[in-house]
């Protein structure tokens, strides 16, 4: 054995012995088999279709709500808004140059729609995937589109609620105690708003508490992601050029929507691994663990498409296997 693969056998063995190191890799290795790279690009692919739309949406919105009110002209001026490149600039230079348009409304609602519909039915084949539920257990095609509007209005929302609460505690006060109190408290809505959204997107034969872990890690995460996409608009595209701001801009969005969906891709897996008790897994193969057979089989059980097909997965390598640890029904 040569000294790398010494190494590596000897850090395999370490993480195997030990449950916090030994999930955290199970999770890491259920994400690459289920591929979850790839989804994470298409849920972004869709969020950016969806968030472009959703821009002009609020600009006509703006357009509209800023004619005649001297007010509100003077607190968008005053607002995160006024720090985005390009729209900044405008807005800066002349606030009653937004002009609301049904072109644009029109434009915004139908490119909204597509992006938004592609978000929920991507959301809902990765959780598919990820729970390895075969074809022909997963729903037709008229039962995806009402959990797709569903989880639409669901996170609209939500999305409404997180950010009345944060406003709102932002405005009784400030220092330290008031932001605590605020990041707690998204903290805790954004819990409950994956809570509810993995519900939705989930197949029904998986239970409640089985989608708990993931999303208590997801809420604080999809925060601490809120709030740093906050500090890089308010701090680092205030003074950009107009041309750097939007690349920068551009780029940075598509990153932050794809490590949003990367984060709840991998809340998805945190859930099965618990689930299903898919630890440890090896790092260096053969052998194989018994959590790695199990994820091949059941990798290999949800290609099945047809219910007169079936599929039949076993392993002729007959070296030893990790501990035996108690096996649970994967959707019980």
């Amino acid at each position: 054995m040569k000294g790398p693969e010494r190494l590596l056998r000897g850090a395999d063995r370490w993480q195997q012995r030990h449950t916090p190191a030994a999930f955290t890799l199970g999770v890491v290795k259920k994400y690459g088999d289920d591929r979850g790279g790839h989804l994470a690009v298409l849920i972004t692919y869709y969020g950016f279709a969806a968030l472009f739309p959703l821009l002009l949406l609020l600009t006509t919105a703006l357009g509209f709500a800023l004619r005649g009110n001297p007010q509100l002209q003077h607190d968008v001026l005053n607002s995160a808004l006024a720090d985005f490149p390009i729209i900044g600039d405008q807005l800066r230079g002349n606030v009653h140059s937004l002009q609301g348009s049904a072109l644009a409304v029109t434009v915004g609602c139908l490119g909204l729609l597509y992006g938004s519909l592609g978000i929920a039915q991507t959301l809902q084949f990765a959780m598919a995937q990820v729970w390895n539920i075969p074809g022909t257990r997963r729903p037709a095609y008229w039962p995806r589109l009402a959990r797709s509007l569903l989880l639409i209005v669901t996170l609209g929302l939500g999305l409404l609620l997180t950010s009345a609460a944060t406003g709102l505690l932002a405005t009784t006060g400030r220092g330290t105690t008031a932001t605590v109190l605020g990041l707690l408290a998204s903290a805790a809505l954004n819990a409950g708003l994956y809570l509810a959204c993995f519900r939705i997107l989930t197949p029904r034969q998986i239970r409640w508490r089985r989608l708990l872990p993931g999303c208590l890690a997801a809420g604080p995460a999809w925060t601490l992601l809120q709030a740093c996409g906050g500090v890089l608009i308010a701090h680092e595209l205030r003074h950009s050029t107009q041309v750097y701001g939007l690349f920068a801009t551009v780029l940075g969005l598509l990153w932050w929507i794809y490590l949003g969906a990367q984060l709840t891709v991998y809340a998805a897996e945190a859930n099965v691994v618990h689930a299903r008790r898919l630890w440890p897994r090896g790092i260096m193969q053969p052998p194989l663990t018994h959590a790695d057979k199990k994820v091949l089989d059941a990798v290999a059980e949800q290609e099945r498409r047809r219910p007169e097909q079936s599929v039949d997965s076993h392993f002729d390598d007959p070296a030893p296997e990790s501990p035996d640890r108690p096996d649970e029904s994967p959707d019980s």
